[in-house]
């Protein structure tokens, strides 16, 4: 066996140790959430002085209904498909937010694709290397299992032995890669769904988004039993 062909074989056997080491980690901890309507304590003895600066009442100057107090204490969450590299997206509009509505909090998390698309593409990684492995030895394990006469699929696999594992291994990374997919980009304002890209099939604009929160955080609340 030379070079070339110990590479080919080396190489689909460590990128299924490094997919199996990937899948087994556990995620790293999350980082404590910031809350920005509670400010950081300041000893007494360190408390800077508090300027209030006086603002210039102009006739023409009108009151913005963005920004002001209005994001204090509420959460905006913005669920979206980790593996479809849609985090660029989300946290453009994170900043977005968080500069249209000062004290917004705004949270990032990731919507997992069904069960059953997870439980498959667990399954795959397992199938990739039973068929690597009948490839390599089928010759041994046909035998041992009874099947003294190999099947023809077997010998179409053999003849190109490097290209099937190969192929097996390419095939199968892009079925995994399908199945932890969801698609998803979901915006909550206080567990109210604002947005939704599985309804609507597309991404929400930066001005349409602003607007959708601005009127989700400026709707008068209804109290119950008042008239």
């Amino acid at each position: 066996m030379d070079k070339a062909q110990l590479i080919l074989l080396g190489l689909p056997i460590f990128l299924f140790c490094s997919d199996l080491f990937n899948l087994f980690t556990p995620p790293p901890p999350k980082p404590p959430s910031h809350r920005p309507n509670q400010p950081p304590h300041i000893p007494h003895q360190q408390r800077p002085p508090v300027f209030i600066p006086e603002t210039l009442d102009f006739p023409s100057q009108k009151p913005s209904s963005l920004g002001g107090a209005v994001g204090y204490g509420n959460t905006v969450e913005i669920n979206f498909c980790v593996s479809c590299s849609f985090k660029g997206t989300a946290v453009t509009m994170k900043k977005m937010l968080e500069t249209a509505f000062p004290g917004l909090d705004v949270v990032l998390a990731n919507y997992p694709p069904p069960a059953p698309k997870r439980l498959l593409a667990k399954v795959v990684p397992v199938a990739q290397m039973g068929v690597i492995g009948m490839i390599v030895a089928g010759d041994r394990i046909f035998p041992m299992i009874g099947i003294a006469q190999p099947p023809a699929w077997f010998n179409s696999l053999r003849a190109n032995r490097f290209g099937s594992m190969a192929s097996t291994w390419l095939l199968g990374n892009f079925l995994q890669s399908y199945l932890q997919s969801s698609g998803a980009f979901e915006v909550l304002c206080n567990g109210e769904l604002v947005f939704s890209k599985l309804k609507e099939g597309r991404f929400p604009g930066e001005i349409e988004l602003r607007d959708l929160i601005s009127k989700t955080l400026t709707r008068p609340s209804i109290v119950a039993g008042s008239y």
